[in-house]
């Protein structure tokens, strides 16, 4: 079993920074409680204004794909949309 990390790159629209902040806790408070496969999942500010890093850490290739189908993913990710400043930049990385 190879873990599997993923840094996200998001950025935010100016004055959208704390709606999507409240919507990222309630999404990393379900990832934390209904993803097995995952042991970290934390939102970071940078020192760019609205733009944030997500850590995750998954146990395998299936994992990732259970976060991304997963209900809680769908539904809540659906509340970034109107805050995001273009699409998630998305980094994988293979665990040595």
């Amino acid at each position: 079993m190879s873990a599997i990390g993923v840094i996200a790159t998001i950025r935010v629209q100016p004055g959208k920074e704390g709606d999507f902040e409240a919507a990222f806790a309630d999404l990393a408070a379900a990832v934390n409680a209904d993803e097995p496969g995952n042991s970290y999942y934390r939102l970071f500010r940078t020192d760019e204004a609205g733009t944030y890093k997500v850590l995750e850490c998954y146990d395998d290739a299936a994992a990732v794909e259970a976060h991304r189908a997963s209900s809680h993913f769908r539904e809540i990710g659906t509340r970034f949309g109107p805050w995001l400043a273009g699409a998630p930049d998305i980094e994988r990385l293979a665990a040595v």
